[in-house]
């Protein structure tokens, strides 16, 4: 019986873009490493990563190969990493067979999908993955370039504006803080309400998906609703297209913050749709001279009826903004997002870290992603599997409590036959106590059964801030203990009657040192967690 033979390792290419002013690349040398420890080897075109500041000496001491024009390149390799789909030049340049890995859009490019398919290609659409499974989001493009964007979207205003973003009183008079307007609370929409937040301005946002308003909040900036009930959420953790009612009350509130705002950032934008027009040439109008507008969704054709898409053009005194490559003017932090995004992906299709990529069909990620399998056109992808329903509880034991009129484990309140004997046990119980325990005894167990109550009512009804439930309960517990050795250690009567016995003395020292490591313990918890959220 002949062996089957044993796969080879397998070669990622990745050519310099071709895209006019793209400067992103699809992978960068610190990557490169972690994909030779997948079991890869790769190469790059020559000065791919030059506009990124990614030197070709970089690559090869991070182990890859440079080979020096795109023919070479994507001859020689069995994946490709891009970044902008391919054109027609760079597809005529493709073995047949090859895997390739990058944005596809392909509601977009039909014509493109013909050609891959005729190049019997396999294609992972990093515009398709579903955005939705919690798996896929170390993988997810999409969010890591819209952060850019944002980013870079109030960077560019900022830029264009003419004076502070952040209030300031000088010898020379005072300066107001710039009122900032932001359309659309996405990712990209976040990030920039972040950055104008921390560059000081007055930041107002909206949104149609009203659960968003909170994340809008903890970033500083305002949440302004339209006057119109209805929810915005789409699938896939983007927008719908809203009412004719809704739309109509919403152009009423972008021309009253148009009137009043210095600087509008729109970021409407649904895949596969045109970019929605939010505002109107009156509205430019109507704002004040030297304002600017940052239209993030003029690749889409814009949200601006002014906007120019690639181009910053004056109108009505307005800056308008509608530059289409906001994430290549970062080009260094985007492509080492999105070569990390794609590393992800690599270690989903290299399991067993050989150098082979598979592609599974079975995996909901990778079938999102996956838009063109061995030549057959596979877009779009099936909707994903609905979580199975939790198992229902069994109603047996209801059906028992119902006949018997008890039952074990029964939830809720006690029946008052219970309660009345639980209560008469209990009285039993204290006067036992009372008749045959010492004076002393009985003043210390009432105080304990008082302190016990008046510590449950008070914890439980505290909301914790700065605390776990948890912490907050063992905290109060903590202190009590602390406090009761405290009370051993130098009892009032000390003077009376000397120091309590040696055991007692040890047990209280000992209950108190143990108590002040959980409560200072817990404090420092709660700091090191609070760090984790301060800028």
């Amino acid at each position: 019986m002949q062996a089957s033979p044993i796969p080879t390792a397998q070669r990622i290419g990745v050519p310099r873009e071709t895209f006019a002013g793209e400067k992103r690349v699809a992978t960068v040398p610190d990557v490169v490493g972690k994909l030779v420890a997948l079991g890869f080897s790769v190469a790059v075109e020559s000065g791919a990563g030059e506009a990124a500041h990614c030197s070709d000496d970089a690559y090869r001491a991070a182990g890859a190969e440079v080979l020096p024009d795109a023919a070479a390149l994507w001859a020689a390799s069995d994946i490709v990493f891009k970044v902008r789909p391919p054109s027609a030049a760079e597809v005529a340049l493709m073995r047949p067979g090859t895997l390739l890995v990058g944005f596809v859009w392909p509601a977009q490019h039909p014509e493109l999908m013909a050609q891959l398919a005729e190049k019997n290609a396999t294609v992972l659409a990093i515009d398709c993955l579903p955005r939705t499974l919690s798996r896929a989001q170390k993988m997810d493009a999409l969010t890591s370039t819209a952060g850019v964007s944002g980013y870079r979207a109030v960077i560019e205003a900022a830029n264009a504006f003419g004076r502070y973003f952040n209030g300031q009183i000088t010898a020379a008079g005072k300066v107001p803080p710039a009122k900032v307007f932001i359309a659309g609370a996405g990712v990209a929409g976040l990030a920039a309400i972040g950055t104008a937040a921390n560059l000081g301005a007055i930041v107002r946002a909206n949104d149609t998906r009203a659960e968003v308003a909170d994340q809008v909040k903890s970033l500083g900036g305002e949440f302004v609703k339209v006057d119109y009930e209805e929810d915005g959420a789409g699938g896939g953790g983007y927008a719908k297209v809203m009412s004719e009612g809704f739309q109509a009350a919403q152009r009423r509130m972008y021309a009253e913050q148009a009137r009043d705002v210095d600087i509008i950032i729109t970021t409407a934008l649904i895949p596969g749709k045109p970019a929605p027009k939010l505002i109107t040439a009156e509205m430019v109008q109507s704002m004040k001279p030297g304002s600017v507008i940052v239209d993030m969704a003029a690749e889409q054709g814009g949200n601006c009826e002014l906007t120019v898409p690639g181009e910053a053009v004056v109108r009505h005194g307005v800056t308008v903004i509608g530059y289409t490559d906001l994430p290549s003017r970062l080009a260094k932090q985007s492509s080492t997002l999105y070569a990390t995004n794609l590393l992800r992906l690599a270690e989903e299709l290299c399991k067993a870290k050989d150098g082979v990529a598979v592609v599974d069909m079975e995996d909901d990620a990778l079938r999102g992603l996956t838009v063109v399998k061995d030549g057959e056109i596979t877009w779009p992808a099936p909707p994903l599997k609905a979580a199975p329903a939790p198992a229902p509880k069994a109603a047996a034991a209801p059906a028992a409590e119902k006949k018997g009129g008890h039952g074990h484990g029964r939830s809720g309140p006690l029946p008052a036959r219970t309660l009345a004997i639980l209560f008469a046990v209990a009285a039993v119980a204290f006067w036992f106590i009372g008749a045959h325990a010492p004076a002393a005894f009985l003043g210390h167990f009432t105080v304990f059964v008082l302190a016990c109550f008046i510590g449950y009512m008070v914890v439980w009804n505290v909301t914790p801030a700065l605390h776990t439930p948890l912490m907050s309960v063992t905290n109060a517990i903590s202190s009590i203990i602390a406090i009761g050795a405290l009370v051993q250690i130098a009892p009032p009567q000390a003077a009376a009657n000397g120091r309590p016995d040696g055991l007692i003395l040890w047990l209280a020292f000992a209950a108190l040192v143990l108590t002040a490591v959980n409560m200072f313990g817990g404090f420092a918890v709660t700091r090191r967690m609070l760090a984790m959220f301060q800028k």
